[in-house]
């Protein structure tokens, strides 16, 4: 299987923590991956360091077989791969609308558009079609986003990332925030969106979740990636072992 997105022996050091000691990751396309690991593993770290978020010390990160260096998230954008940080990113005084086109801004035409006025009817369509495709809490996009809830906000941030992704999208626990319905339709997503050939990076402390969704699991420990399983013959009590160090697994475990 050829990788879409690899990475190979990166390190980050914070002080006296090494969050990252050598971390390996790959991802082919139209595959979905889960990154599991316990508090404190480096799933977050590496999402940041793969996404243009965070400068390594050393390493390698491949896309499409070459080697690239995402010195701004902006450099990762350019190739198709948007991210849904746990922080989620949003300008809370902005609406759901311009939060979702934020430094993508459609422009009126013509003499208008040069003189810096957006096409904000424009923006709010698409924006209401986007959340409605995802089947999010969000009901107006006008509201400040600042004044929505946990689940509403959260719903922004994914529709947002899954409106501008077309080769490879991360989502950091894009669950949490969420109740029973809304953590449904983001799974629905992720597998329409894996449907579309578009890899999808899941981070979750959900099993149920991870071995519902994913092609593959790749565990971290203390920073390293400690073992990778073909979802369809693993489970929970594998899967927890391995994030624990119960069980003493190989890389490659599949």
């Amino acid at each position: 299987m050829t990788a879409l997105f690899e990475a190979r022996g990166l390190s980050r050091r914070f002080g006296r923590v090494q969050a990252l000691d050598g971390a390996d990751f790959d991802i082919a396309e139209g595959e979905v991956v889960a990154l599991i690991g316990d508090n404190g593993a480096g799933k977050s770290t590496l999402v940041k360091a793969l996404t243009g978020n965070l400068d390594l010390e050393s390493g390698q990160i491949l896309y499409e077989g070459r080697e690239v260096h995402f010195a701004t998230p902006h450099d990762a954008s350019r190739l198709g791969i948007e991210v849904v940080h746990q922080d989620l990113a949003l300008a809370p005084h902005l609406d759901s609308a311009q939060n979702m086109f934020l430094g993508r801004e459609i422009m009126r035409p013509g003499i208008l558009g040069r003189l810096g006025f957006m096409d904000t009817p424009q923006m709010r369509q698409r924006s209401a079609q986007a959340f409605t495709e995802l089947g999010s809490a969000v009901r107006s996009v006008v509201v400040p986003v600042g004044a929505m809830s946990g689940g509403q906000k959260q719903s922004v941030a994914i529709a947002r990332a899954v409106a501008w992704a077309n080769k490879l999208l991360f989502l950091d626990e894009p669950t949490a925030a969420l109740g029973v319905v809304q953590t449904r339709n983001v799974l629905d997503t992720i597998k329409r969106v894996r449907d579309r050939g578009i890899s999808v990076v899941l981070i979750s402390h959900s099993m149920p979740h991870v071995l519902e969704v994913s092609d593959r699991v790749q565990v971290l420990r203390l920073g390293r990636r400690v073992a990778t399983y073909q979802t369809s013959g693993t489970t929970i009590e594998e899967l927890v072992g391995a994030m624990t160090g119960a069980l003493d697994n190989q890389e490659g475990a599949a």
